[in-house]
């Protein structure tokens, strides 16, 4: 069995990653408990890989499509930690001048 080529691009981390955690976002709207919403990356991830990103490569498509869901559901919770780091400094700031 050969290793699949896989070529990464610009589409991989600005496009494919961004767009699975506004998917992930709206799946927010319904009322899906919240220990779903990794599963739910992970299945646009592959799906996005497998079907657009690399559709004549299963293998590829399955590889990468790991990588953008785990990027994603990373992103998300960087950028949550960071929010909450922001306001509790905020907060933190307010507390002190007064």
């Amino acid at each position: 069995m050969e290793f699949p080529v896989i070529h990464t691009n610009i589409w991989d981390g600005i496009i494919a990653v961004p767009l699975i955690v506004l998917i992930t976002q709206f799946f927010k709207l319904f009322p899906i408990p919240r220990q779903y919403f990794p599963t739910i990356a992970s299945i646009f991830g592959f799906g996005i890989s497998i079907f657009y990103s690399h559709p004549h490569n299963i293998w590829a498509g399955i590889f990468m499509g790991g990588f953008y869901s785990a990027a994603a559901v990373g992103m998300y919770a960087s950028l949550k930690t960071s929010w909450i780091a922001f306001k509790n400094r905020k907060r933190k700031v307010i507390r002190q001048k007064s």
